[in-house]
């Protein structure tokens, strides 16, 4: 089953189901798409775009075909027209094809992805993924509550780190594109110890 989606386009920005991403809503064109969402389902897409040198231009850059629908649960509205929102991940979702639309904001068609595995990790694989998340934070120097961390649920614990670690947009795609939590975990710390060897390379990125 296909549904219309209103996406947001924004290289960088991951979300998951479950997970919250604050966006600080500037531009005329996703104050508009706020707006329309906040007037039907409260619902908009976050998808990254391509990196450079594909088709399209720096307005309209090709899409990633996945990205996660997520539901506003927050919105402080400006006397200027901007907006404060934050997003609640609600569901991953496909792209069959973008729409033409009359709206300054993107449109696609898309098909909405199932859940699959299990949302918990074994304890090995909770294990690693600890170890590597503290090696990698000391290799750049972050400030981490690990009491807070160690009282996170596997889901929240991987998706989390998914979403905020430092990697690059290929990076963050393939986390996102990854069905079952277990792979995820499994990646994650596989990007850590690449961008850990390779952090002080300014050319190192995924392909």
């Amino acid at each position: 089953m296909s549904a219309r989606v209103s996406v947001f386009p924004l290289a960088g920005a991951l979300l998951f189901p479950n997970m919250h991403l604050p966006l600080h809503i500037f531009e005329p064109r996703y104050r508009a798409m706020v707006s329309d969402a906040l007037a039907r389902d409260r619902r908009i897409g976050m998808i990254q775009p391509r990196p450079a040198g594909g088709d399209g231009d720096g307005d309209h850059p090709p899409l990633f075909d996945i990205g996660c629908i997520g539901q506003i649960v927050d919105v402080e509205a400006h006397a200027d027209g901007r907006y404060e929102i934050v997003l609640r991940g609600f569901q991953r979702f496909r792209v069959l094809r973008e729409l033409e639309v009359t709206t300054a904001f993107r449109q696609v068609e898309a098909e909405m992805l199932p859940v699959v595995g299990d949302a918990t990790l074994a304890l090995a694989e909770r294990a690693s993924l600890e170890i590597e998340s503290r090696r990698f934070a000391d290799r750049l120097g972050y400030a981490v509550d690990w009491e807070s961390v160690a009282r996170l649920d596997d889901e929240s614990l991987v998706n989390g780190i998914a979403q905020i670690a430092p990697f690059d947009v290929a990076a963050k795609q393939a986390l996102l594109e990854v069905d079952e939590l277990s792979a995820r975990a499994e990646l994650i710390v596989q990007l850590m110890q690449f961008f850990g060897r390779h952090g002080d390379d300014e050319e190192a990125t995924l392909q």
